[in-house]
């Protein structure tokens, strides 16, 4: 059942999608709800990021602090922190609608990681 976290599994990095204990995934469904050709440029960075491990332009990936990043396909942000073994979890999005990043959003990533890391530590996180 692993495939389903999958956004993309690179030389690189394995970019996945954060499910929460119920199953569910705001960056998963924020992504399906987007236009094709918002959908093309997010799927463009996460390709990049996961192929080559880097994305040297600010403006399109950013350290937002606490291990936070966001990767940023203009409106959209998807927020997302390195894991252990090559991966990088991808844990909410939301279009950008201000120059800074809301707290809430951040709050929810910080959360997301959190579970995460507990979940993987029980074993309880790819059933």
């Amino acid at each position: 059942m692993k495939e389903k976290f999958i956004v993309h599994e690179g030389e690189e990095f394995t970019i996945e999608w954060y499910f929460d204990s119920r199953g569910k995934s705001n960056a998963f469904e924020y992504f399906q709800d987007l236009t094709f050709n918002r959908k093309k440029k997010a799927a463009y960075l996460f390709e990049l990021l996961g192929e080559t491990g880097k994305v040297f332009n600010k403006e399109k990936f950013r350290y937002e602090g606490d291990q936070i990043y966001a990767i940023k396909p203009s409106p959209d942000r998807f927020l997302c922190f390195f894991f252990d073994g090559g991966k990088i979890i991808v844990t909410n999005a939301y279009e950008k609608k201000s120059a800074k990043m809301p707290v809430k959003e951040k709050q929810k990533a910080l959360k997301a990681k959190e579970d995460y890391k507990k979940r993987i530590k029980a074993g309880k996180y790819y059933d």
